[in-house]
């Protein structure tokens, strides 16, 4: 097998330093509404010690102002931009509502009204930053220049945007191809990881396919490019993401899409209280104490607490479980979900080719161990990833690698090495023995079947054994595909770059898409979504990439993810544990009924609140009262999820 090396490890050629891409990632304090949040969190935890301990107001008095001014003035501003455009925002109705609280005495509820708002922002300031940074930084996997051949053959190096149609470039071994296009001459590996998804690196040779940004491995290419570098794969990834994440409806939380509804009626309600009574000959003071009092009965804070709480502490309690939810947003969005889309290589499987067969042909005289050993000792000086795995199912049986002489390696065929004065060669079975004996042909052809990578090993000419190798199926993938299909009523469908016959029929899944370029994918999501499906797509990859920025809700694997996935996912799965994915639906699902659960609280307590002020005569203070109260009773029912025994619960209910 040829190798296919690391860049660092390839001898200098001669020409210009390669250049470093620069490093592009906002800084957390480098976004306005970061440092604000933060100013107002700080203010807050300052002032809340001294008040509690009974202080003189003077000591926490400007603390909490301060804290008011720096968390509330942005939204405030916003609110009264949207309210010039005739529009009210509930950012606007917190911040009066904090400024009410603070105007009857309940400072403290008040500024913690404006750091939770404050922070929210934040959060969603720097969730967005961050996955443009990583869109960004995706460019930098193509190389910035490429070595062209001009037509009498020699070289000159170019900046790789300018190269165009028909120009040929020469690819030397570890380097990044600069363009899409065709072989014209040379064969190796290339690793096209990012573009596919592919574990293994394709062999390629003269009239095959190479794309901008795959790692070229032990030969050299001569490449014609066939599209222009602004239409390459790797920019078409780029815009692809762009256009789902602009394009993607805006995500907004259960209670915020009755806001302007409720924003409004409460406004329109609150000045009525005030004027009609005072048309009808009440006093002044009298009128306005009836409408304060309403106002603050009938304040949203109760109704945004039943939300937040629920899917805060599912978060934080997903987050212990090692799954990571960018946003409250998010952890609504999971339990909405009625279809999935999983990506085969380090998702369902582990993203590392094993050794999973040892056959042996009857003639050879060699057992298991004896065909591996010595394909071990052929493999032992290869850097490709199936000698690799050869080296180290050899190692993991304990056995001992005779040295090896002479080694060299053809890209696409294999390797030939002399191993105790045997010429071994280990390889492709099309390029090193298209045709054998029945035993031989056989032993392919089921390993193929199966799913596997067949690997024929031949001593001095004649076949011996063929190894299968394969990806290794994640343990807990089927029990994964099993709980997702009973909590969405739907079997999970296999979306992936690799070849439909290593992906058939894999953790149990029979509906699988293979061959799939990102587009292809993104594709298949926006057509289960126009059919009315809320699509969660599972991947780990730089193409899966798209598809998780145009689904209703994406999940990156994140041991092995890329950072355009980390960045693009709307949650990280940290321990890259399958299980966790199901689980977290299910806690989704227990947050959501909390939120309910807690809108029919606060929506209680706020009807029979108003109906008194308006019926009969409410006393401020209880009205007060009974606001905190309802507040505080929303409050502890959401924080329910903390508790350590709601995430067994939710994984209990998966399956």
């Amino acid at each position: 097998m040829s190798s296919v090396v690391d860049q660092r490890s390839v001898p200098a050629v001669p020409g210009p330093p390669r250049p470093v891409p620069p490093v592009r990632r906002t800084r957390l304090l480098d976004l306005p509404e970061a440092r604000w949040a933060l100013a107002s969190l700080v203010l807050f935890l300052l002032a809340l010690p001294v008040y509690l301990l009974g202080a003189p107001a003077w000591a926490w008095g400007p603390l909490f102002a301060a804290t008011y001014v720096t968390g509330g003035w942005e939204p405030g501003w916003e609110g009264l931009k949207a309210l010039k455009e005739r529009t009210l925002d509930v950012d606007l109705l917190m911040v009066v509502a904090a400024l009410g609280a603070a105007s009857i005495g309940q400072i403290l509820d008040g500024a913690l009204l404006i750091v939770i708002f404050a922070t929210s922002g934040a959060l969603e300031a720097v969730a967005t930053a961050r996955t443009e940074d990583s869109v960004r930084g995706l460019l930098d996997l193509a190389p910035t220049v490429a070595t062209r051949l001009r037509a009498d053959g020699t070289e000159e190096t170019v900046d790789a945007e300018r190269l165009a149609v028909g120009d040929v470039v020469l690819v030397r071994p570890g380097e990044r191809v600069g363009a899409d296009g065709h072989v014209l001459d040379g064969a190796s590996d290339v690793d096209q990881a990012t573009i596919t998804g592919e574990p293994l690196p394709s062999a390629k040779q003269a009239g095959d396919e190479v794309f901008a940004g795959t790692v070229n491995g032990t030969g050299a290419l001569r490449v014609r490019v066939e599209r222009d570098p602004a239409d390459s794969v790797i920019a078409r990834i780029v815009r692809m993401v762009e256009e789902a994440s602009g394009t993607k409806a805006p995500t907004q939380l259960f209670i915020e899409k009755i806001e302007q509804r409720y924003s409004i009626g409460m406004v329109i309600a609150t000045l009525a209280v005030f004027g009609i009574p005072l048309a009808f000959g009440d006093d002044l003071r009298s009128a306005l104490l009836r409408a304060m009092t309403f106002m603050i009965v009938a304040s949203p804070c109760a109704v945004v607490l039943s939300t937040m709480p629920p899917l805060l502490s599912a978060i934080a309690n997903a987050g212990r479980h090692g799954v990571l939810a960018k946003s409250a947003v998010v952890m609504e969005r999971l339990g909405q979900v009625d279809a999935v889309a999983l990506d085969k290589t380090g998702t369902l499987t582990e993203g590392t080719p094993r050794v999973t067969d040892v056959r042996p042909l009857f003639a050879s005289g060699l057992d298991e161990d004896g065909l591996l050993a010595l394909a071990g000792a052929a493999e032992h000086p290869s850097e490709h990833p199936l000698g690799r795995a050869v080296v180290r199912a050899a190692r993991e049986r304990g056995l001992v690698l005779a040295g090896a002489t002479g080694f060299v390696s053809a890209p696409g065929a294999g390797v030939t090495a002399t191993v105790e004065g045997h010429t071994v060669r280990v390889g492709s079975p099309a390029r090193l023995l298209p045709t054998g004996g029945p035993e031989f042909a056989d032993t392919v052809r089921s390993l193929e079947d199966g799913g596997r990578t067949a690997v024929v090993v031949l001593r001095d000419g004649a076949p011996v054994g063929v190894l299968g190798i394969a990806d290794r199926l994640r343990t807990d993938a089927r029990a994964t595909v099993a709980a997702l299909t009973r909590l969405t009523g739907r079997a999970p469908v296999l979306l992936t770059g690799d070849n439909e016959r290593a992906a058939r029929h894999l953790a149990g899944i029979t509906d699988v898409r293979a061959g799939l370029l990102p587009e292809d994918k993104v594709a298949a999501v926006r057509a289960w979504e126009a059919e009315g499906l809320r699509v969660l797509v599972v991947g780990d990859g730089v193409n899966d990439a798209p598809a998780l920025a145009a689904a209703h809700t994406g999940i990156a694997m994140g041991r092995a993810g890329s950072d355009l996935a980390l960045e693009t996912a709307d949650a990280v799965v940290v321990r890259d544990e399958l299980a966790a994915i199901p689980a977290v639906v299910a806690l989704s699902r227990t947050a959501r009924r909390l939120v309910v659960q807690n809108l029919a609280i606060a929506g209680t307590f706020i009807a029979v609140l108003v109906a008194w002020d308006l019926i009969g005569t409410l006393p401020l203070p209880l009205g007060v009262a009974g606001h905190e109260g309802s507040t505080v009773i929303v409050g502890l029912n959401g924080l329910r999820l903390l508790r350590e025994a709601a995430w067994p619960r939710a994984a209990e209910d998966a399956p």
